[in-house]
């Protein structure tokens, strides 16, 4: 889904041109509360819980109970409402959003010619390796917590809520091949019907007790660390489960557009959020002994089972929100060089964004399930949430300020305050957060580093190798003095050469040369780029430029969030004047065999790190959508 332009609204745009009418925007105002809002629209299962009932939890007390509810209400307004929902949605690349695009408006502004460019590559990697262990916690925990309800309705539950959780995960994963598009229908109605009821039961309670409004007095908040000093700073890294998600405002942002992402947050999210947290707050100053879950403890005995199912429900479609939002990122991160080559599904042919990674899928699958087995409860799992949501908050503000200066001229001294203002926040929770490494936030920064590392290795080793083949690149022109010269025997038909640089002539045409003294009548050397775009128009897609001899040199340019086929490539080039088809061509790419002796300046154990990843890349030729029976293959040896 695309959204429509509208003219307060630059980042949304429609295939088709002209404004959205309102009926348009509500409906995409009603399919981001699925998408978008899933994550955060799930936390109020578990964030109050894990403040009174966690591992690190404060006593049930009035001053408590306002005081983390000061929290909750000044995290969601500062946190999500300014910084998110007003200022960093401003901040979209062509439309898109999330951490890469930052990276990519970067990119093509003067940052990239700084001296502290490699570090805000760096940061941007480690980022989306943050959020990947985010894809990894949230269906574990959301799950986790909803099912967790049945031990509320009786105690005989306990042994089955980790098996039961583990069932639920395991269809979800099994069932991402068939794409979203079926259930996404009903992603918007459910979430509807999710925030009216924790709405509802929330204000249930706060008529009944009116005192909890009182916690809109920031002095509430001030007051709870004055009383609980270090410990306050502990529970203040449960408080930051209420904001988990919020980064999904901006990274789905160019499925929906500014507007209508706007429009659900004030006028259902954040209204059904507030009620829900301050109903769990006013029912914690009547009946303290209902912390061990005062979410489902808001609900009436006859609703307690349908609640169980609808916050399953709820939370299987955060969790796949989040899952697609790992599977977009990871097409991201392929485009932009940071990872192999993996297989990717398209599961619609309306949908360009509908995509499914089958080794994604099922490392994720393991990894979610894997946690469930070893923390078993909600609470242990609380541990290592938190970490991930808000180191990536603080490296966003970081880029967001780099925008600001950089991109958009704004003066030190209108950037820095909002900078300092989130990063207060976001520096803040994170070093709460930090405190809880040992109780679970170690997996989090493990996996996230782990990523990280096999990101950079990705990136350095395939630099390593442009310049091993840039080395060994002969420049057009003396090539084509020679074969003029040299007239070698021309057999008929089009031979196509892959080459990652659009520069000289690719080694495996020189490869093939060498060995066969022949050359098709018509030779085309093709290169595909990744730009800093999400997406390219496809007429601005493809160049051609005559090299004479019969030779022609093919640039197709691809967006971040797009996946490069050949096929599309020969069909615009053919409309451009050079005749191609995909099954009277031959396709000559090139494979490489790495050997890790060389004394290329990186580790051995990330040479060979970067050997297994390369054997183990999706091939070249599914990857881009060949004919198999049209691609030679030409190996050759390098050492790293």
């Amino acid at each position: 889904m695309r959204p429509c332009s509208l003219p307060e609204d630059s980042s949304s745009h429609s295939p088709h041109g002209g404004s959205c009418t309102k009926a348009q925007t509500a409906s995409l105002a009603l399919a981001a509360l699925g998408i978008v809002y899933g994550d955060i629209g799930t936390s109020p299962l578990y964030t109050i819980k894990e403040c009174f009932h966690g591992m690190h939890a404060v006593p049930v007390t009035q001053a408590n109970v306002l005081g983390v509810l000061s929290m909750v209400f000044w995290s969601l307004m500062i946190v999500v409402s300014l910084k998110y929902v007003v200022f960093i949605l401003r901040a979209d690349n062509k439309g898109e959003g999330g951490i890469f695009a930052l990276l990519a408006m970067l990119r093509s502004g003067p940052a990239s010619k700084g001296r502290y460019w490699p570090y805000m590559l760096l940061m941007a990697a480690f980022g989306a390796a943050l959020l990947y262990g985010d894809g990894v916690i949230t269906p574990a925990i959301s799950v986790l917590s909803a099912i967790e309800g049945l031990e509320v309705a009786t105690a005989a539950a306990k042994d089955y809520v980790a098996p039961l959780t583990c069932v639920v995960l395991v269809g979800l994963f099994m069932f991402q091949k068939h794409g979203t598009a079926a259930i996404g229908r009903i992603f918007g109605p459910v979430m509807i019907l999710w925030f009216c009821v924790i709405g509802g039961l929330g204000l249930a309670e706060i008529i009944a007790e009116p005192m909890i409004l009182s916690a809109l007095n920031p002095a509430w908040a001030v007051q709870f660390f004055s009383i609980n000093n270090l410990h306050g700073i502990v529970v203040l890294g449960s408080v930051v489960l209420c904001i988990t998600g919020g980064e999904a405002l901006y990274a789905d942002m160019g499925h929906f557009g500014r507007l209508p992402i706007r429009l659900s947050w004030y006028c259902i999210v954040l209204p059904g959020l507030l009620l829900n947290y301050f109903g769990q707050g006013a029912l914690l100053l009547d009946h303290p002994d209902m912390a061990f879950n005062p979410f489902y403890a808001l609900v009436p005995k006859l609703m307690l089972y349908p609640m169980v199912v609808l916050s399953t429900a709820a939370t299987i479609i955060a969790s796949q929100a989040m899952i697609s939002g790992v599977y977009s990122l990871t097409q991201q991160a392929i485009q932009l060089g940071f990872t192999p080559r993996m297989h990717i599904v398209h599961t619609s042919s309306q949908a360009i964004g509908q995509i499914y990674l089958p080794t994604v899928n099922w490392m994720l699958m393991i990894a979610c399930i894997g946690l469930v087995l070893v923390f078993q409860e909600s609470s242990r799992l609380a541990a290592a949430y938190g970490i991930a949501v808000t180191a990536t908050m603080a490296i966003t503000s970081i880029l967001y300020f780099e925008v600001l200066r950089l991109n958009w001229k704004w003066p030190l001294w209108k950037a820095l305050p909002l900078l300092v203002l989130f990063l207060f926040f976001d520096g803040c929770f994170l070093g709460a957060n930090l405190l809880k490494i040992v109780d679970g936030g170690w997996f989090t920064l493990s996996l996230a580093l782990a990523i990280l590392m096999v990101m950079v290795t990705w990136r350095d080793g395939r630099a390593i190798l442009a310049r091993h083949y840039g080395h060994m690149r002969m420049p057009v022109d003396i090539f084509l003095r020679d074969i003029a010269e040299y007239k070698p025997q021309r057999t008929s038909g089009t031979a196509v050469f892959m080459s990652i640089s659009p520069e000289g002539v690719p080694h495996t045409l020189l490869h093939h040369f060498k060995h066969n003294e022949a050359m098709h009548e018509r030779v085309v050397l093709l290169s595909i780029l990744a730009t800093e775009s999400p997406q390219v128009a496809p007429e601005d897609r493809v160049t051609i430029e005559d090299l004479g001899q019969g030779f022609h040199r093919v640039i197709a340019r691809y967006g971040y969030m797009e996946s490069p086929r050949v096929p599309e490539i020969l069909e615009l080039a053919t409309e451009k004047g050079l005749p191609l088809d995909v099954y009277s061509t031959s396709f000559f790419l090139g494979r490489e065999t790495l050997l890790t002796t060389g004394d290329a300046p990186m580790a051995q154990w990330r040479k060979t790190i970067f050997a297994f990843m390369s054997r183990n890349s999706w091939n070249a030729t599914s990857f881009f959508n060949i004919p198999p029976g049209r691609v030679v293959e030409l190996g050759n040896q390098v050492e790293l």
